[in-house]
């Protein structure tokens, strides 16, 4: 009888034993700092069709214990429901604040664009930034349903994209973006921009491609108020723009090589047979030219009022222009910089 109490007593401490044990391993594979990596934080990029052996690549090397993380992780049902996105680790997080991270903790990216010249160039910038490759979102943003549902053509589609910061989801869609994008749009364009474009006699598309005119002509934000009414009072009275940056946009769209550099416009380009060639063809060009910054599309909105009609580069404050109301006047301003172009040995 006491043999037999002996080992139901040891029994019973040897099972104690084991749960201890076993407590111990549960409690030090979902509690105890699982990380090796020695900044703050470290961030992993789950594609959106990832499976958890994808996962894992990525964490192995952030992890102390890949092996506790695998049981915790199934466990909580992890690793049959993996979801997009970027995510962070933050260092000394157990598994178990691991696998919360990744469950809910998607975090957004900032997303910058500016000045791009065409929709590849623009689908190639947001590529480096978001998970869609920038073939899928070109054939997205270039949609002909989408564009005419929208009141876009491919003239004027880069219009519907305002630059600036945007917060997205890492794993957003490409057509995720393309609606966010014609969201924004349709934000930035509201009554009150609207109606100047109205008293302009414009739509925000044909201020737009203006804009991009006004862009190309002045890195100087104060001039693009003056720059703006001159090509305004150009259009009043039926006289062609004679912008030398529609020139030479029309030559890189012929080319194809948006990255061309053309510091002179010489005579024989303003002969090219382009409807972006605002020297050979009257009023506004199809589209805009470039990706025009907020400054330049409210300097049209809100352009200053005066009787220019010239314009052309001052070399004693580079950057900013000499005005002119005649074109005797605007020659004589002109002199200035033909001769610093051939100081400069500038021939194309």
């Amino acid at each position: 009888m006491k043999n037999l109490k002996k080992v139901i007593w040891a029994t019973a401490l040897l099972g104690l034993l084991v749960c201890g044990i076993f407590a111990y391993y549960v409690y030090s594979a979902i509690f105890t700092p699982n990380t090796v990596f020695s900044n703050e934080e470290a961030y992993v990029f789950i594609p959106s069709d990832a499976g958890f052996g994808e996962v894992m690549q990525q964490l192995a090397p952030l992890l102390d214990d890949a092996d506790s993380f695998v049981a915790v992780a199934r466990r909580k049902g992890y690793t049959t429901n993996v979801k997009g996105g970027k995510y962070a680790l933050k260092k000394g997080m157990n598994n178990n604040e691991i696998v919360n991270a990744l469950r809910s903790g998607n975090l957004p990216v900032k997303v910058t664009f500016n000045n791009q010249e065409s929709v590849a160039t623009l689908s190639g910038r947001i590529a480096t930034q978001l998970e869609p490759d920038s073939l899928s979102l070109l054939k997205s943003l270039s949609d002909a349903t989408f564009l005419t549902e929208n009141g876009f053509d491919e003239p004027n589609y880069l219009s519907m994209y305002i630059p600036n910061t945007y917060e997205f989801f890492w794993n957003t869609s490409a057509e995720g973006i393309r609606a966010r994008m014609l969201k924004e749009y349709n934000r930035f364009w509201n009554e009150e921009r609207r109606a100047k474009a109205k008293q302009l006699g414009m739509k925000p598309n044909q201020v737009t491609a203006l804009a991009s005119i006004v862009q190309k002509e002045t890195v100087k934000v104060d001039e693009r108020p003056r720059v703006a009414g001159v090509y305004l009072n150009r259009l009043k009275r039926g006289m062609l723009l004679q912008a030398d940056p529609t020139v030479i946009y029309a030559i890189k769209k012929e080319t194809g090589n948006y990255d061309t550099i053309i510091k002179r416009v010489l005579f024989r380009d303003l002969e090219m047979d382009s409807p972006y060639n605002t020297y050979k063809y009257a009023g506004l060009p199809p589209g805009p030219i470039t990706m025009p910054d907020v400054s330049s599309i409210d300097a049209v909105l809100n352009s200053e009022k005066h009787d220019y009609l010239y314009f052309v580069a001052d070399v004693s404050r580079f950057g900013y222009h000499m005005f002119a109301k005649t074109l005797a006047q605007h020659n004589q301003n002109k002199v200035q910089y033909v001769r610093w172009l051939n100081q400069q040995k500038i021939n194309r």
